[in-house]
């Protein structure tokens, strides 16, 4: 069979709606990967590849991440930005090929979420394993590796505190939430919610996000000279991670979204 081209892909993959998703797509995926994916998705729909193999090998990339942090200076750096946007194509190409061949699955959904927990904890760890220096001259300062684990659980933490509200509702025998009821019934916790989403300070601990930071900061550090800036990193983030806990945990609770 002829591959489908991008015109024809489009409305079966990119239903509407899909890109504007409020906590569903990505920044990324509506400003360039969900164009970048189309033509992947014209490689892969004619084949027997099946959208859980995608996910399979969405997840192992976003956890190469850690280890190619590992390496020393900026090739590191890209290396894991690299990894990263890997993740990410696949993370859109996954759901489209699903899409396209009618192949969905509860596992698929899981399994998306798995590699969404392991991408951004893997983003995480490498910093503090960058930060603590592990190839340098000196012993390696483990602070910053038990800093970077720190606000990789953090970021799980915050993951985990969402899908649990599913899991309680469908327990209590409760539907899905809806968006509405993810605002906090206080007017004061309300606006200190909306100041917060403004300024995105808590997209800083996801992968995506903390990967390009990480490359900014390493060529920083490279003009530098040390690891300071990747150091001082590795603490705020761990600083947002735990705050970010706290607060969303918080929002959960004094929203509507447990009622």
């Amino acid at each position: 069979m002829p591959r489908p081209s991008v015109a024809e892909l489009r409305p079966v993959v990119h239903p509407e709606g899909v890109k504007d998703r409020r906590s569903g797509e990505h920044w990324a995926g509506r400003l360039y990967m969900r164009e970048v994916s189309l033509r992947v998705d014209r490689l892969l729909v004619g084949t027997q590849v099946t959208p859980n193999q995608l996910t399979y090998v969405m997840t192992f990339a976003g956890v190469l991440a850690a280890p190619a942090l590992l390496i020393p200076g900026i090739p590191g750096a890209v290396l894991g930005v690299v990894m990263v946007q890997l993740y990410l194509l696949l993370d859109c190409v996954d759901g489209e090929v699903a899409r396209w061949k009618q192949q969905f699955s509860l596992g698929g959904v899981y399994l998306d979420r798995v590699g969404a927990y392991l991408c951004d904890a893997a983003v995480l760890v490498g910093l503090g394993l960058r930060a603590a220096d592990l190839w340098g001259d000196g012993r390696a300062e483990w602070l910053w590796a038990f800093l970077g684990t720190l606000a990789a659980l953090g970021a799980v933490l915050i993951k985990a505190e969402t899908d649990l509200v599913g899991v309680a509702r469908h327990q209590g025998g409760l539907p899905p939430v809806k968006e509405a009821a993810s605002e906090p019934r206080s007017s004061g916790l309300a606006l200190a919610r909306r100041a917060a989403a403004a300024l995105k300070f808590h997209r800083l601990i996801l992968g995506i996000e903390a990967s390009l930071l990480i490359l900014l900061v390493a060529i920083l550090d490279a003009v530098r000279g040390d690891l300071f800036l990747t150091r001082l990193t590795v603490a705020v983030l761990a600083g947002i991670a735990l705050l970010q806990t706290l607060l969303h945990l918080v929002s959960v609770l004094v929203s509507s979204r447990l009622k």
